[in-house]
Parts: structure tokens; C-alpha cells; sequence
């Protein structure tokens, strides 16, 4: 193999090996440029966020009114169609399973309706400005005020909130130490209240917008020859006109049949139905989910802030061989009977199956933790 051959041979190779080279060379310079000692995966994904949290910081206050009237809207249309439509397919199915459909739907929109307005109208509750706050554990960097236990800042509303657990922007509210059993017994009861309507109302729907159950004419199969009637003696006569009737003065005949509906009023009862089915089956998957998130934060004894508050503390304490006890949690029946406020003779079927607007126990600022029950020696009476 002569010297030139050899060299056209190696020439790709060296060309290649050049570019891969070139490329490592400039991706270890970047590297080397934007080298950070303290960069991570999570310190990352908060600098990709920080648009994001600026965006819900300035704008959710103007966008929650817009997001409250999107549910009473959607839930007047919901109720709207269950009375336009499901109440008449019951009524004629059955009066009595009706009148108690009415009764149990009549319930649940009530407790839906009644704690949807005090979730909203309800102020979360606010540390007492200019005072002194004895139990405040540490200082808000935002506010320059003192921080009684379970209080956090509220970027969105700028103050800080007792026993926050969120800024709920479908309430355009926070939802905090005075209204947080309203704000989950109003999940609870629309969780229930499209379950309802899904039962109820799955084989109406089904046949609608399976079966095509309309009300509308369909042809199964086309018809073949003529019209024909019967005449005084019972022979056969041909009908050959519209008005033939007219002929021997006999009157037309009345026939009790059910009149059809238009193309248009089919399509306005599919669409209809297929609306009630998207919007029941979205909102039992999605505020069902967050309805039992929030049953199992209840059940420890905890918000959503201090959920992620205790797993971090877990995880310190468990790398020095220590456990962690969250100081809130008294017992998964207890932490429901506090979070309900069912204390100084208040009882479930009254204040919480009907409408109550009862208060929750304490001011918000002093709270009873474990260590107090321990300091006491298993004494404390509950109020």
C-alpha cells in the first residue's frame, strides 16, 4: 500500500476523532465556566420554577374571583341539568325512588353550597397585630412580626395565617385555622355529591350516548309498499291520497304515539349528557384525590406545610438514628374530633352531617402538643 492510500485511508478517522475531540473539549470549558458547588437537582428545579412562583405571587389575587365564579357556574349547570333532565327520567321511572333522590340530592347541594361560602367568606385568621405574642416561635423574614406556632406566610395574600395549610385559589382564600373544616367538608361533600350523580344518573347516560337513546326517530329497516285502510266491511282499500279519508266523510283516525324529537333537541340532549359525564367523572377524580390526601393530613394530625415540614425532619433525625414525632399528632380519632371541633358537647349527625357554623376551639395561637399531654401525666382534659 503506497504512503498515499494510507494517508486517504486514515483521513476520516482523523477528522472524527478531531470533532469528538473539539466537542469534549468545549462542553468541559462550559462545564469549567458554570461550575457551582452547591447546584443540585432541587436547588435547579426552583431557579427553572421561579417564573412560575413569581407568576402565582402577582397574579392569583386578580385571577380568584374569576376562579370562584367558574364554580358556581359550573356547579348551577350541574344542578341545572340534574332537574331538566334526571328529575323528569326518574319521575316517570319511578315517583317514589324519585322523592327520595330528591331528598338525599336536596341534602348534599345544601352542605355543598353552605360550606363552599364560608370556605370563602371565612377569614383564615391572622396573628393580632402591635401585640404581644407570648408562644411565637420565631419572626416572619416578610412581615418583621412574630410567628406564633403553625402560622406561615401567604405570598399570595402577604400576611402571615394562622395554622395555614394553603392559598386555595378556587376560593381566592386562604385556608387556614377558621375555615379549614369548611374548606374540606365542602370537597368531601362535592366528591359525594358526583358520585351521586354518576350512579344515578350512569344509565341515563349510557343509553344517550351509547345507545343513542335519544328520543329521536330512527329507521331500524326501510318500509316497503303502501299505505292502506280498512274500509266499513273490513276489505283492504288502497290509500292513494294524502286526504282519502274525505272521500266516504270518515274522520282520520287519533292515535296516542309519541312524538319524536328534532335532530336539534337529540343533539342538545347528547351533548348535554356528554358535558355532565366529562365534568362528574374530572372533578370525582381529581377533588377525590385531593379529598383523601387531605383526610390522611388530618388523620396525622398535620397541614400540607407541615406534612413536608415532618418528612424533612424525619429524614434529619433518622440519619442520627432518632425518630421524629410530630408534636400535633394525639391519635388518629382525636386529631378528627379537633379538626371537626366535635368537643363541648357538640356531636357528628348535628355539626357535621347538617350545616354548622361552630368555631374550632382555641384562639389559634397557643396549641396542646404531645409534651403537654406528657407533662401532665396523661391528665389534660379536653374541652
Amino acid at each position: 500500500m503506497s504512503r498515499i492510500q494510507w494517508r486517504l485511508r486514515e483521513f476520516p478517522k482523523t477528522i472524527s476523532q478531531t470533532v469528538r475531540f473539539r466537542w469534549q473539549y468545549g462542553k468541559q470549558c462550559f462545564r469549567s465556566l458554570t461550575y457551582n458547588h452547591h447546584m443540585n437537582q432541587s436547588y435547579a428545579s426552583d431557579v427553572c420554577m421561579e417564573p412560575i412562583f413569581w407568576f402565582v405571587d402577582n397574579f392569583t389575587h386578580l385571577l380568584g374571583p374569576f376562579f370562584v365564579l367558574a364554580v358556581v357556574c359550573l356547579t348551577t349547570a350541574v344542578v341545572t341539568v340534574c332537574y331538566w333532565i334526571g328529575l323528569p327520567y326518574w319521575w316517570n321511572r319511578n315517583p317514589y325512588m324519585t322523592v327520595f333522590l330528591l331528598i338525599v340530592g336536596h341534602w348534599l347541594l345544601l352542605n355543598v353550597a353552605f360550606n363552599f361560602y364560608k370556605a370563602a367568606s371565612v377569614s383564615p385568621g391572622y396573628p393580632p397585630e402591635k401585640e404581644l405574642i407570648v408562644e411565637a416561635v420565631s419572626i416572619c423574614k416578610k412581615c418583621i412580626a412574630p410567628k406564633p406556632p403553625r402560622t406561615h406566610h401567604c405570598s399570595v395574600c402577604n400576611r402571615c395565617v394562622l395554622k395555614m395549610d394553603h392559598h386555595c385559589p378556587w376560593l381566592n382564600n386562604c385556608v387556614g385555622y377558621h375555615n379549614h373544616r369548611h374548606f374540606f367538608l365542602y370537597m368531601l361533600y362535592t366528591t359525594i355529591g358526583t358520585l351521586f350523580i354518576i350512579v344515578f344518573g350512569f344509565e341515563l347516560g349510557y343509553g344517550v350516548l351509547f345507545l343513542d337513546e335519544t328520543g329521536g326517530w330512527k329507521e331500524v329497516e326501510p318500509l316497503q309498499g303502501h299505505p292502506v285502510r280498512f274500509n266499513l266491511s273490513g276489505h283492504i282499500i288502497p290509500v292513494t291520497e294524502m286526504n282519502d279519508y274525505e272521500n266516504d266523510g270518515m274522520a282520520p283516525a287519533e292515535h296516542d304515539l309519541p312524538v319524536p324529537r328534532d335532530n336539534d333537541q337529540a343533539a342538545t340532549l347528547h351533548g348535554t349528557i356528554l358535558f355532565m359525564a366529562l365534568i362528574n367523572v374530572a372533578t370525582l377524580f381529581a377533588l377525590g384525590s385531593l379529598t383523601a390526601w387531605h383526610s390522611t393530613l388530618i388523620t396525622r394530625g398535620e397541614t400540607s406545610i407541615e406534612a413536608h415540614i415532618n418528612k424533612s425532619e424525619t429524614k434529619r433525625l433518622a440519619a442520627k438514628n432518632e425518630t421524629y414525632r410530630n408534636p400535633y399528632d394525639f391519635g388518629s380519632r382525636q386529631n378528627w374530633r379537633l379538626f371537626l371541633g366535635l368537643h363541648r358537647k357538640r356531636s357528628f349527625w348535628r355539626h357535621v352531617l347538617l350545616p354548622s357554623s361552630h368555631k374550632p376551639d382555641g384562639n389559634g395561637l397557643t396549641w396542646v402538643t404531645v409534651g403537654t399531654i406528657v407533662a401532665t401525666d396523661a391528665t389534660y382534659e379536653w374541652p
